[in-house]
Parts: C-alpha cells; sequence; structure tokens
C-alpha cells in the first residue's frame, strides 16, 4: 500500500484544518496509507517539510495544503508561485510526486472555502494516480509501446 506524507499551512487555520480533514478521509478511501502530518507556520515554509518528508524511504509521495488569501499587496502572488516552484523542482528532485494542494494566489476568503474540498481530493488523487503510473513505468522497459495509466 503507497504511503503519503502530508503537509499542511497552520495560517489561515480555518481553510487548511479542512482541506487536511479531505485529504485524510480521500486518502483513505483511495486506499493510501498515511504517514507523517507535518504542520508548518504558512505556505511558504511548506517546501522545507516536503523535503524532509521526500528524503524518507518510507514516503511515496507528499500532499501539499495551504491557502493564500489575496491581500492589498502582491505578497499573495509571491509566496504561492515561489512556494509551488519549489515543489515541483523537489518533486523533480527526489523522483516522489508531490500534490499541490494550495489555494492561490488571487483568491479571495469566500473563494477559498469554496474550493477547500476540490482542491485538497485533487492534490491527493494526484499524488495517487503518479504514484502508480511512476511505478508502472519503472517496470516498463523502454522497447515497450504502450500508455501508462
Amino acid at each position: 500500500m503507497p504511503r503519503i506524507g502530508i503537509v499542511v499551512s497552520e495560517f489561515n487555520h480555518d481553510i487548511t484544518y479542512l482541506m487536511l480533514q479531505k485529504a485524510v478521509s480521500h486518502a483513505e478511501f483511495l486506499g493510501l496509507e498515511i504517514g507523517p502530518i507535518v504542520k508548518v507556520p504558512g505556505t511558504f515554509e511548506i517546501p522545507i517539510a516536503v523535503k524532509k518528508l521526500l528524503e524518507k524511504d518510507g514516503i511515496d509521495g507528499v500532499v501539499a495544503l495551504g491557502a493564500v488569501i489575496k491581500g492589498a499587496t502582491k505578497h499573495d502572488e509571491l509566496v504561492a508561485g515561489q512556494t509551488a516552484r519549489k515543489l515541483m523542482d523537489l518533486m523533480i528532485q527526489y523522483g516522489k510526486p508531490v500534490g499541490l494542494g494550495i489555494i492561490g494566489p488571487g483568491a479571495s476568503r469566500m473563494q477559498a472555502l469554496e474550493r477547500i474540498e476540490d482542491y485538497a481530493r485533487r492534490a491527493v488523487e494526484a499524488v495517487a494516480k503518479m504514484i502508480n503510473r511512476l511505478d508502472k513505468l519503472e517496470k516498463t522497459s523502454g522497447a515497450e509501446r504502450r500508455v501508462i495509466e
């Protein structure tokens, strides 16, 4: 059974707490084993915890959950963009999937509340699918012509 870690931001706790509950529920529904759940202060701190989880042999993928709400400045764009970029870099570096369940940038609090379930569920599904597909890809010879899904 594939084992995943979850990293969740404490900032905007009213949103991220519900995202965590939805992610755990959906992971269990998909038959994933849930390893460590790491809470970090904000979305900006997610990548370092994801990195530590990806380094562990018993972790097949990680789900990153956060909510970056639009404010009076473009800080939300900076945080969300840089975090997403770093998570992509870590996924490539470690060869393990990272599900991007970060709402924003540009989201209002109301928009974030409306997206809790979708973002949490889709991040878990992406990790589950990629674990499965990377496993199939690993077992496929380069000479075979087949669609891996």
